[in-house]
């Protein structure tokens, strides 16, 4: 017989150690393996393995630099009144909120139209009433307490406040109003309903 063959007998102290040890393990309960399941054969690893490439510095120093967020998004297209609603109104129909900006500064009326138009929006408001005042045409804008503060400002400037993308997100449209809701010195506004 080869040495391969042979097998070395255990010493007495050895046949006690092994004895031992088999007594105390605890065998281990794997799952009953169905019997269709073949058995997985692990996938050979690929025979070359490259070394990962170093990024370019611009690269690497790019990784690092801030992400910029993404752009805000667009604002909602303006939309003027239906038909239905602006026969509605010359027939006299009444709007849910009004809004008096007369004599107030441009700061103040920005302001006050701004609270005005979200308070309407939380009270599920669909069309408001802002009053400008018609302004003097006749009168330079110098003329006011301050620059700029003079007569027709308002009438202005709050079609380009109500355009601003802020209340964009609030205002669907808006218009002059009819002869009887003040002419050229209103605007009927149309409130966006509020997401729940």
């Amino acid at each position: 017989m080869s040495r391969r063959g042979r097998r070395r007998q255990l010493s007495a102290e050895e046949r006690a150690l092994w004895d031992h040890v088999v007594r105390s393990v605890t065998p281990l309960k794997l799952p009953a393996v169905p019997q269709d399941v073949a058995p997985l054969v692990p996938e050979a690893a690929p025979a070359t393995v490259e070394p990962p490439v170093a990024p370019s510095p611009a690269k690497a120093a790019k990784a690092f630099l801030p992400k910029t967020p993404p752009p805000p998004p667009p604002a909602p297209p303006l939309a003027s009144l239906e038909p239905k609603t602006r026969r509605r109104l010359t027939r006299g129909a009444e709007v849910d909120a009004r809004l008096d900006l007369h004599g107030l500064t441009q700061a103040a009326a920005h302001r006050r139209l701004r609270l005005f138009l979200i308070e309407a929006q939380a009270l599920g408001h669909s069309l408001v009433l802002v009053i400008t005042g018609k302004g003097d045409p006749d009168r330079l804008m110098s003329t006011g307490p301050a620059f700029g503060e003079g007569r027709g400002v308002l009438k202005r400037a709050v079609p380009l406040w109500l355009a601003e993308p802020e209340l964009r997100m609030i205002v669907v449209g808006f218009e002059a109003a009819g002869r009887r809701h003040g002419g050229e010195g209103a605007l009927y506004v149309r409130i966006r309903r509020r997401k729940i």
